[in-house]
């Protein structure tokens, strides 16, 4: 929904204009003079925050002086900023116009309390001038126009932007900030921390700012206190921070995306993610931080809650998606703050990541011990082969050997496991085929026959061969590769163009179709299941055999014995294929097929359906969204028309993305909010591999950085390390925050 201006006479609408949009003041008193300058009487018995969270005013109606532009991306207000640009006439010339901004008739009380305001903020306005002419070009660069700085102050604030830029340089560069110290080391360090280091150096490099400040300082004096250190960083991390809500915050409607749980040194947190559409249209998922992951899942519940409406300064009913990247245990949490979080914001539907393939999510919330162990192990295939490239060529010997007389399959899978097989719609499939290879490949670098791996690698390697070498892994592994082969095409289609998308939003009832009809067959499916794992387990000498972990829990009654195939029947198949259908339910729900059978309204999809389609009974889930929902049905008709006889020369846009950045989509207010709420959903995929650089960058600093190194601050500025940084805001943000210190600076 656009933010409208509340000023009367005035008509402008953020989706029409690109004017900033500003909100009225939290404090009550400049909150008042706002509401005075608007001559709206609706509005004087309303509280400031009431007015902060529900009224703007467009950037038309102050003067351009009380404007800043602090980056491309960003417009604010100064801290003295009050309207005084209005139109209240311009209504009277059309007496039967309609007034939801009825202007106030001011009495002559009224009148004598505005020029006195007035005159005292010109007489203001003068005294700025004047100190600006006599403190010259240094008064001329300062945007608030306040009073010039005593030298003493600009020294000081010289010191701290010097302290910010080595932060920024530590935190973008990952560096560790107190050195290479382990974490509660009680020994004397010998080397100073990393920041003290950087600190000294641009002292020895000419920073006269610096070496002002510590000339007459110990040698082996810290410079800067770990206390005030964190403090920088804070200010620092929340700038950059502020910088992405900034545009969240213009753009209204926004996605939560968590990632997989991450270890830091005072425990376990989940990376937060916000996937929103910006200015240009651009779909984009941007890190904000690493939440701690604590307590229960009501807990964690209020907690995520409060740090999106609180501390983000975001507004949940405008969150339209959540999807969760998650496994185990974890899984299981995150699926119960998703139900919460749908519970009391129905629109915030719960959904697959774009960043993740449909089985292998599917497979990673399956709460059974035998596929945990699955995937986890594939995890650390990947990760094995991925640090150490040398092993490749150990694989691709082991396939030369397995798969003589089928050069050409042998040729297929060496250059599949050169990818990242491990992420892949198809990785059952394939990992079945390479299991007998990858054992093969294990086996060999444990040997270490020649001796050219090191003791870390055998050791890994004996761990997965270990895993590989087990009978309930072979047969997890296989029925898992059967259960989801009903899923693979669907899931591929879901992450592939729009139209795909589309087409398999409508093919979902099929799919469980299939699945519930192997549950009424399920003996049948599992003896053909259970055979095929039982040729596999042959064909590496693996013997057959129930876990056991599980004969030694179940003590049975002398004589009774029981089989490996009733066994994995009863405790893996039966209960992995009706866990995939209830976990299909739960991420597509009513609300979220209704929002991707919406996808008919881009163009090339409208096309293949031959114009038909009627979007109008699925458009009631973002009724409240739309602009104008009164006049959807007539705008729809409009745009089918629209397309229906463009000109043969004309293509059918066949994206999101492609249809928002048509000039005239604007015409179409209604089909235009559509678009940019479904572009939020997560399940959809990015179109530009840029949108997935915070993702790959997260990967790296979390696989890149010890645990005892990791900062939840120090994260965020690496990997938002592209965000641009305003040294000077962020100065001025921490003499706010903490004007005790720089009394004591100054003293």
């Amino acid at each position: 929904m656009p933010n409208f201006c509340a000023a009367p006479n005035c008509t402008r609408k953020s989706t029409q204009s690109d004017l900033a949009f500003f909100r009225f003041p939290r404090d009550p008193e400049r909150c008042q003079m706002w509401v005075e300058n608007c001559r709206r009487a609706d509005l004087e018995d309303k509280t400031a925050d009431q007015l902060n969270k529900h009224y703007r005013l467009c950037a038309k109606h102050f003067e351009p002086s009380m404007i800043c532009k602090t980056s491309p991306y960003r417009t604010v207000l100064k801290d003295t900023a009050i309207p005084t640009i209005f139109d209240l006439t311009s209504h009277l010339n059309n007496p039967h116009s309609r007034h939801r901004k009825r202007i106030k008739e001011l009495t002559e009380e009224d009148i004598r309390r505005i020029k006195e305001r007035r005159l005292e903020a010109s007489r203001e306005k003068l005294q700025n001038k004047e100190n600006e002419v006599s403190d010259g070009q240094d008064a001329s660069a300062d945007k608030d126009a306040g009073p010039p700085l005593t030298p003493a102050e600009k020294e000081l604030r010289d010191y701290l932007k010097s302290l910010f830029e080595i932060i920024v340089v530590i935190g973008k560069q990952n560096i560790p900030l107190n050195g290479h110290m382990e974490v509660g080391d009680e020994g004397e360090c010998f080397t100073p921390s990393n920041f003290q280091a950087l600190l000294e150096y641009r002292i020895n490099a000419g920073d006269e700012v610096l070496r002002k400040r510590f000339e007459m300082t110990a040698v082996n004096a810290e410079y800067c206190p770990s206390d005030q250190q964190r403090k920088i960083l804070e200010v620092c991390e929340g700038c950059i921070r502020e910088e992405i809500l900034q545009e969240v915050q213009e753009c209204r409607f926004f996605s939560l995306v968590t990632g997989d749980l991450a270890e830091f040194p005072d425990g376990p947190h989940v990376p937060l993610f916000l996937r929103f559409v910006d200015k240009s249209h651009i779909l984009r998922e941007e890190f904000i931080e690493f939440l701690p992951f604590e307590g229960d899942e009501e807990a964690l519940t209020q907690r995520l809650e409060s740090q999106v409406n609180g501390k983000w300064g975001l507004n949940m009913d405008y969150c339209r998606g959540q999807a969760h990247i998650s496994s185990g245990v974890f899984a299981n949490k995150m699926k119960a703050i998703a139900a919460g979080l749908m519970e009391k914001y129905p629109l915030a539907v719960y959904t697959p990541c774009s960043t993740c393939a449909l089985n292998v999510y599917l497979a990673n919330n399956l709460l059974l011990t035998g596929v945990q162990v699955v995937m986890s192990t594939i995890r650390r295939i990947g990760l094995f082969f991925g640090k150490l490239p040398a092993v490749q060529a150990e694989l691709e010997h082991a396939i030369t050997i397995l798969y003589q007389g089928n050069e050409e399959r042998a040729n297929e899978l060496k250059e599949t496991s050169r990818s990242n097989w491990t992420e892949r719609h198809d990785l059952f499939e394939l990992a079945v085929e390479l299991l007998e290879p990858l054992l093969l490949c294990m086996d060999s670098i444990h040997d270490n026959e020649d001796k050219k791996w090191s003791d870390q690698i055998t050791n890994d390697a004996y761990m997965i061969s270990e895993s590989l070498a087990d009978f309930e892994f072979v047969v997890t592994l296989v029925v898992l590769k059967n259960a989801l082969s009903f899923t693979r095409a669907f899931g591929k289609n879901l992450q592939g163009p729009t139209m795909d998308v589309f087409f398999a939003a409508n093919s979902l009832t099929a799919v469980l179709h299939s699945l519930n009809e192997v549950m009424d067959n399920i003996e049948v499916y599992h003896e053909f299941w259970f055979e095929e794992a039982v040729n596999l387990s042959a064909a590496m000498e693996i013997p057959v055999r129930i876990p056991r972990l599980f004969l030694r829990k179940q003590r049975t009654e002398a004589g009774v014995e029981i089989q490996p195939e009733s066994y994995f029947k009863e405790y893996l198949t039966v209960p992995m294929v009706g866990r995939i259908i209830q976990e299909l339910k739960d991420v597509f729900s009513e609300n979220h097929l209704k929002a991707l059978k919406c996808l008919s309204l881009v163009p090339a999809v409208m096309g293949q359906l031959k114009f038909n389609a009627s979007e109008e009974s699925n458009a009631d889930v973002y009724r409240n969204d739309l602009p104008n929902p009164d006049t959807l049905p007539a705008e729809l008709h409009c745009w089918r028309i629209k397309w229906k006889h463009r000109g043969k020369e004309i293509s059918l846009p066949a994206t999101i993305h492609d249809t928002m950045q048509l000039a005239e989509v604007k015409f179409f207010p209604n089909v235009y909010a559509f678009l940019k709420v479904l572009c939020t959903l997560p399940v959809l995929k990015l179109e530009n591999a840029k949108c997935e650089a915070a993702w790959k960058r997260t990967r790296a600093y979390l696989a890149d950085t010890p645990v005892n190194h990791r900062s939840k601050s120090l994260a965020v500025l690496n990997i938002n390390y592209d965000v641009k940084h305003d040294l000077d805001m962020m100065v001025d943000t921490y003499v706010k925050m903490h004007p005790e210190q720089e009394s004591e600076a100054l003293v």
